[in-house]
């Protein structure tokens, strides 16, 4: 008889000493026999255990996140309250870290988080992605009206990945010529280098992470490329007409878009809306625009140069300039 004494560890019932078959899989087969796995070319198209799972996960996303029945965790965001649960919001660093250093006085976690210096998480954004902590069904509200809110929601729990890729190219093909204003509202927000470049350390300065980079990214090459696309600027002459209404409705964007994507977007050789001569006498009159619109107050003045034979191969003729205007001096006499 051995009477040597066990140091398995045991948790919920289950062995701790390696024994405990991995998740997915059994000791025995789903036929009744344990020698052999069982075939699933029996009709199955799924393994027996999967329905299982799935309806696990719904039974804890309707009655533990939907109806907070169970809940162990009350947290407080915007003016909603919701009644959680601490081993499903552990999966997330912030939500666990706030678990973990909120004093607690009574039998629920109570925590708070502070959304003043993130306007872009959304209500709505921070429902879904606290929904996506229990399911993927969360997956399915979004939308372009929400997309950036509940990357932005994503990016400040962390933990989930894919929620956040989902989003982002919801956010990417929510970009259009009926939504490119409100893009460049955002695209200001995001501070860049003076070539109009994101770093890396200025990325993190958002909530967004690396996706504040793609998204400025997404929005130029929106402006550089499939704008004048969408718009036919660069069609044939044979349209003047169509041509016409298409360059006026791209001058308005660009009399709004920030400086350094400005100078970058009228630079780019990407920008193809004609020659040179064209691209200068555009980048002239969306500046006369810009007096009136973005660069208005600014104090400074923008000015648009076309370069002759001088320009490096493959690089623009067309230059844009800045500079701050002089106060005048008053002199005060005695």
């Amino acid at each position: 008889m051995n009477t040597t004494p066990s140091t398995s560890a045991v948790a919920n019932g289950f062995s701790g000493n390696g024994t405990t078959p991995p998740i997915g899989q059994s000791e025995c087969s789903f036929n009744g026999s344990s020698d052999e796995p069982t075939s699933f070319a029996n009709g199955f198209s799924h393994p027996p255990y999967q329905m299982h799972n799935e309806e696990i996960v719904h039974h804890l996303y309707h009655a533990g996140f939907q109806t907070g029945n169970y809940a162990d965790t009350i947290l407080h965001v915007h003016q909603n309250t919701y009644r959680l649960h601490a081993i499903v919001l552990s999966k997330s660093p912030l939500l666990a870290h706030l678990m973990s250093t909120s004093p607690q006085t009574g039998a629920q976690r109570v925590i708070y988080v502070q959304l003043e210096h993130d306007p872009e998480v959304s209500q709505e954004g921070f429902a879904i992605a606290l929904g996506y902590l229990y399911s993927s069904v969360s997956l399915s509200l979004i939308r372009p009206g929400n997309a950036r809110g509940v990357l932005a929601a994503g990016c400040l729990l962390g933990g989930m990945d894919d929620l956040c890729s989902y989003a982002y190219d919801a956010c990417r093909q929510s970009i259009s010529v009926e939504t490119i204003n409100e893009w460049l509202e955002f695209a200001d927000t995001i501070p860049s280098s003076p070539d109009g470049s994101l770093s890396p350390e200025q990325s993190m300065m958002s909530v967004f992470g690396h996706y504040a980079h793609r998204l400025r990214d997404d929005v130029f090459q929106f402006l550089v490329v499939a704008l004048p696309n969408a718009l036919d600027v660069n069609s044939p002459e044979s349209d003047p007409s169509k041509g016409h209404t298409g360059r006026d409705t791209l001058l308005r964007i660009f009399s709004l878009v920030p400086f350094d994507m400005f100078k970058s977007a009228v630079e780019s050789r990407a920008f193809e809306i004609g020659s040179d001569q064209t691209r200068f006498k555009f980048a002239k009159d969306a500046i006369e625009m810009r007096k009136k619109e973005i660069a208005r107050g600014h104090g400074a003045e923008e000015t648009v140069v076309l370069a002759f034979g001088g320009g490096h191969p493959g690089g623009s003729a067309v230059h844009v300039t800045r500079k701050m205007r002089k106060r005048p001096l008053w002199k005060v006499n005695s």
